[in-house]
């Protein structure tokens, strides 16, 4: 099993999208913090459509306490401040995929302490800053999926 979280995200339709994939991969959503919308948010239910009851969503008020209900996992820091690529990275049963918010990505700070464990989609394009968030995470979870061997169905 593999795991999503998404640091404070912003943008309700982001994270229904991200739901709705963590659904159809029995993928665990993990939200931490402060949303910068009402999870009963209407775009947000749209976006996850009728696949809101498939999610197994699990809500933590920081990451110390994601940490602390994931102990076995390794925590895996998805940002553009990196040179390490998604793409060269062995990921294990278990792992957690933590993606900051839309506009900011993941602080400072939690890089600099977590900077062998960074990872980065490669953008070709330097004149773009980042990809939309739903988009990232459904690049690298599946990347994830795809090197566990994952049946299609």
């Amino acid at each position: 099993m593999i795991h999503v979280a998404l640091l404070e995200p912003e943008i309700p339709p982001n994270t229904g999208n991200i739901a709705r994939l963590c659904a159809a991969t029995f993928t665990e959503l993990h939200i931490v913090g402060v949303t910068g919308f009402r999870m009963d948010d209407r775009t947000l239910k749209r976006a996850g459509l009728d696949y809101w009851e498939s999610v197994k969503l699990h809500r933590h008020i920081d990451l110390d306490r994601l940490y602390e209900n994931l102990p076995d996992s390794r925590f895996l820091y998805i940002t553009t401040k990196t040179k390490r690529s998604y793409i060269d990275w062995q990921f294990k049963q278990n792992d957690c995929l933590i993606f900051g918010r839309e506009t900011r990505g993941l602080p400072e700070e939690i890089l600099d302490a977590n900077a062998d464990r960074c990872l980065t989609i490669p953008m070709p394009n330097p004149s773009v800053r980042s990809l939309n968030l739903a988009t990232s995470v459904g690049i690298v979870l599946y990347e994830a999926l795809r090197q566990f061997g994952t049946p299609s169905k």
